[in-house]
């Protein structure tokens, strides 16, 4: 009974969409609260020193960093345009993964590569019932 309730009939919809919530909560929260509003808060401290990976500058390098990992990541976390808000995120992670953190050993860019798997997995999921996507339905 319990087995059928968990993956068939009509409550699996409900568990898909409750997985999403807290995915979209977790993944955009942390990003915010780990990454994206120390950033923003330090902007001008760190914006002439901030990594040019892309070659278009150092501010504008930790301003797109900031609108990914704060817009972005506050977007995905309410789930409003959710697959398109974690396409910036997936290449911030990207970024950081294969360019900033090449020669880095595995421990120190796993980070980049678990929020990169993340946010892929919530871009091919959804958003979910619970969303701001859905309600504008």
């Amino acid at each position: 009974m319990i087995k059928q309730m968990l993956f068939s009939g009509p409550e699996l919809p409900l568990l898909q969409s409750l997985g999403a919530l807290v995915l979209r909560l977790a993944f955009g929260g942390f990003m915010i609260a780990g990454h994206g509003w120390s950033k923003m808060m330090a902007f001008s401290d760190r914006a002439d020193s901030f990594p040019d990976p892309l070659g278009i500058g150092n501010s504008a390098s930790m301003g797109l960093a900031v609108l990914a990992e704060v817009v972005c990541a506050a977007l995905v976390a309410v789930g409003f345009m959710t697959r398109v808000v974690v396409i910036p995120l997936i290449i911030t992670m990207c970024v950081a993964y294969f360019i900033i953190h090449v020669e880095d050993p595995f421990a120190r860019k796993e980070l980049a590569a678990l929020y990169g798997i993340g946010f892929i997995a919530i871009a091919l999921i959804g958003p979910g019932k619970f969303s701001v996507d859905r309600q504008l339905q």
